[in-house]
């Protein structure tokens, strides 16, 4: 995908969401929900978030240490941090997985490939362990909610997750992909490309490894779905929590995709359109997805921080050692 199709899709898709926001929302009484905003739900919603970071720096520890990478848990939870805040000027999570990548190289010359493969492997395993929640929502909501139409949505997640794993860890698919290989030698993007296959396809011998951080990725996805619980129940939607275990994973999978800044408008149209499904009006469907937002931000505070404090020593040092 080139810079200027990215660009035009940005503003297309941002553009539509928006358009759609417009239609269905009402902002002065937007205003009122929010205004009687339970603010004992919002902590609830950013304290999931929140604690939930350092169980997800110990599981990306483990997949680099598979490749003799040794990093202990506070800086990876730094990390994390770091990437939340750049994810609000970058599109969507992904941007974040850079910063994490880049800061990480730093710190380990000449293991880039090896670094992308454990984030990008790390974010496939959280992809393949939403799809199951979503999967699992589904079953829970059958009789209860007419979700129907999102079926669709799930159904294309399930597929790509089954491809990705195919294409990475099947022997089988190799001659598929030495296909592409000369194609790549032309743009001189074999290398790193191999290099960063056979980082990710160095797990397919370590599946305990895999699979106790599916195990890790699957709890923490369960519990943080209920973020999203606890912010529309701050601004007074009532629903039984299981209808958020179709929503939440869907949500997740959404904001993956690399267009808008941070899920922008997206996130909101998400929830209108959804929730509008089971019975919540657009308004407050909307209110709830500005809380979500908020604890976003909220999120991003810490990493903001962080760098802060680390740029203020970094200039105070060399004053130092030259007196």
């Amino acid at each position: 995908m080139t810079r200027h199709t990215r660009r035009v899709g940005t503003i297309v898709l941002t553009a539509a969401a928006i358009a759609y926001l417009v239609w269905k929302v009402e902002i002065g009484t937007v205003l009122d929900v929010l205004a009687d905003t339970d603010l004992a739900w919002f902590a609830l919603s950013f304290s999931i978030m929140f604690v939930t970071v350092p169980v997800l720096a110990m599981r990306w520890g483990w997949l680099l240490r598979a490749h003799a990478i040794e990093e202990r848990i506070p800086w990876l939870t730094r990390a994390y941090f770091v990437a939340y805040t750049a994810g609000q000027v970058l599109p969507t999570s992904l941007g974040g997985d850079a910063v994490r990548v880049v800061e990480t190289t730093r710190r380990h010359a000449g293991r880039a490939a090896v670094v992308t493969g454990t984030v990008l492997l790390e974010r496939g395993l959280g992809g393949a362990a939403t799809v199951l929640l979503g999967a699992v929502g589904f079953l829970l909501s059958i009789g209860r909610y007419d979700i129907s139409a999102y079926l669709w949505l799930e159904g294309v997640f399930v597929f790509g997750t089954l491809v990705l794993g195919f294409l990475f860890f099947a022997r089988s698919a190799r001659p598929l992909l030495r296909r592409v290989k000369p194609q790549l030698e032309r743009v001189r993007l074999a290398g790193p490309v191999e290099s960063f296959y056979e980082g990710i396809h160095h797990y397919r011998g370590r599946p305990r490894l895999l699979g106790d951080v599916f195990a890790v990725t699957l709890a923490v996805q369960t519990v943080r779905i209920l973020a999203i619980w606890a912010a529309a129940k701050a601004v007074g939607i009532d629903l039984d929590p299981r209808i958020y275990y179709v929503f939440g994973p869907l949500l997740f999978l959404v904001m993956l995709v690399p267009f808008t800044l941070n899920g922008l408008a997206v996130r909101e149209a998400f929830f209108v359109s959804f929730l509008g499904t089971v019975g919540v009006g657009a308004n407050q469907a909307f209110a709830a997805g500005f809380l979500y937002f908020l604890v976003t931000l909220l999120m991003a505070i810490p990493g903001g921080a962080i760098l802060l404090w680390e740029g203020l020593r970094a200039e105070a040092r060399p004053r130092t050692e030259h007196g």
